[in-house]
């Protein structure tokens, strides 16, 4: 498995005041699910696209909040970098939206699964390449604890495991359809970032 941060080993808080590292770890969370979704079967696919769903639409929603007002306002190019990032994204959730209403035992789910996985993956990859490398590089510690924040309070909306006493990603997802989880989302995020977002 290719390495998505750099915290010390058992120590879950490392990196939290990273936004980037946080980012980059929820990048590995979704590759993770998307081999769990091709790997399993029946309820555990339902269950594993479930989680994937909740933490595209988590993780997408943050990127909006928090990355791409950073990268608008201070990369240079940054209104193209950013358009470019929710063409993609917006694909994207074409895709997903079309595999959403399929049985995950569908015939034709794999097939459109592993092309969604090459999209989000291409976009994570150009998300790395033009956004991430320059929020490390030009926000101070201060606004990187601010981006942080935002991140992990979406996260929080959407964990990759189902919490304790929801004993299946149906049930969890019946907490809130996607769309109001987005709107929860943008809520948490810019409540977590406060006015310095």
């Amino acid at each position: 498995m290719p390495e998505t941060h750099t915290p010390a080993a058992g120590d879950d808080n490392a990196g939290d005041d990273d936004v980037v590292s946080l980012l980059m770890r929820q990048h590995g969370d979704i590759r993770n699910l998307f081999d769990e979704v091709e790997q399993s079967e029946g309820d555990e696919r339902r269950d594993a696209f479930r989680r994937l769903v909740r933490l595209l639409a988590v993780h997408e929603t943050a990127e909006e909040e928090v990355v791409h007002p950073f990268a608008r306002r201070s990369l240079p190019g940054g209104e193209q970098v950013v358009a470019d990032r929710l063409a993609e994204e917006r694909a994207a959730k074409e895709t997903l939206a079309a595999l959403d209403v399929m049985d995950t035992d569908d015939p034709k789910f794999l097939p459109r699964l592993l092309a969604l996985r090459a999209d989000v993956q291409a976009h994570a990859r150009a998300e790395e390449r033009y956004e991430f490398i320059h929020i490390r590089r030009g926000a101070d510690a201060a606004k990187l604890a601010s981006m942080a924040r935002g991140v992990k309070a979406a996260e929080a909306m959407a964990p990759t495991r189902p919490h304790p006493g929801v004993e299946s990603a149906a049930t969890h997802m019946a907490l809130g359809p996607v769309t109001a989880l987005m709107d929860r989302t943008k809520d948490a995020v810019r409540k977590a970032m406060g006015a310095d977002g």
